[in-house]
C-alpha cells in the first residue's frame, strides 16, 4: 500500500507534507502536478522541499504541458473553461492512484478550517484530510511555516492563470517578459484572452493590457490570494 502526499507547494500542502514527516514517519511518495507554465521560483520552491524531505517530488503529468494541451483543445482556459485544472491535474492524478496497489492513500492539504470536498478525485480513492484530523486552520498552517522558516512563493499556479489578480498579471509582465510574450502570441493564435473581457476597467488582451502597464497606469494594491483552489492546495 502506497502513501502518497499530493504536494502543489502552496501552503498548505507545504505544511502537511513536512508535519506528516515529523508525526507519521513513513515512506511517503511525494507528487506534484507540473503543468510547464509554473515560474522559476515555483521550480525553485519545489527544489528546496526535496531537500526538506529528503525525497524526490514525482511529477505527476498529463501527456503534454499547458500549451500542448491549448492546442489540443483549441482554446484557452478561462473562468468560465475550467478544463486546464481538470486535464491537467485532477485526472493525472486519478490515472496515477489508480496504479498503485489496493487501498494506496492520497493525503491532501484541506485545513480544517475548510469543507472537505471527497468528489473531487471520485468515490473510490482513499484519501486523507490530516490538517482537519489535526484541527489547523490558516493561521495554524502560517504559524507552522514560519516556525520552519519555509517561505512560500507568491505565486503557486500557472504563470497565465486566468484566476489571477490584475496586479498578479503586472508582476508576471515586469518580471518574466519571455513567459508574458509567449502568454501574448497564444492569445493571437487562439482568437481568445485568458482574461474575461469586462472583468474590470483594464484591457482583456495581454498585448493591450501589456501596453497599460507600460504607459504607468496605476494598480490599487491588492491582497495575493491563490483564487483557484486545487492549483494552490
Amino acid at each position: 500500500m502506497a502513501h502518497v502526499v499530493g504536494l502543489s507547494g502552496g501552503k498548505d500542502s507545504t505544511a502537511l507534507a513536512l508535519r506528516l514527516a515529523e508525526v507519521e514517519p513513513r515512506d511517503y511518495t511525494y507528487i506534484c502536478n507540473e503543468t510547464g507554465n509554473e515560474l522559476p521560483e515555483m521550480q525553485g520552491h519545489w527544489a528546496k522541499l526535496e531537500q526538506m524531505l529528503n525525497k524526490p517530488i514525482v511529477r505527476v503529468r498529463y501527456h503534454t504541458d499547458l500549451e500542448g494541451a491549448i492546442k489540443e483543445q483549441g482554446m484557452l482556459p478561462s473562468v468560465f473553461a475550467r478544463w486546464c485544472t481538470r486535464i491537467l491535474k485532477i485526472e493525472p492524478t486519478i490515472k496515477y492512484m489508480e496504479s498503485l496497489p489496493e487501498n494506496s492513500t492520497l493525503y491532501v492539504g484541506l485545513r480544517a478550517d475548510e469543507e472537505a470536498r471527497r468528489g473531487i478525485y471520485g468515490q473510490d480513492m482513499k484519501i486523507r484530510f490530516p490538517m482537519q484530523e489535526w484541527g489547523w486552520d490558516e493561521e495554524a498552517v502560517w504559524r507552522y511555516l514560519s516556525e520552519r522558516g519555509v517561505i512560500i512563493p507568491d505565486r503557486t499556479d500557472c504563470a497565465w492563470c486566468p484566476y489571477q489578480r490584475l496586479g498578479e498579471w503586472k508582476d508576471l509582465h515586469d518580471k518574466h517578459p519571455t513567459i508574458w510574450l509567449r502568454g501574448v502570441a497564444l492569445e493571437k493564435e487562439t482568437g481568445h484572452t485568458f482574461r474575461s473581457p469586462g472583468r474590470d476597467t483594464w484591457p482583456a488582451d495581454m498585448e493591450s493590457l501589456g501596453a497599460a502597464f507600460d504607459s504607468g497606469r496605476k494598480l490599487r494594491q491588492f491582497n495575493r490570494t491563490n483564487t483557484c483552489r486545487v492549483c494552490s492546495l
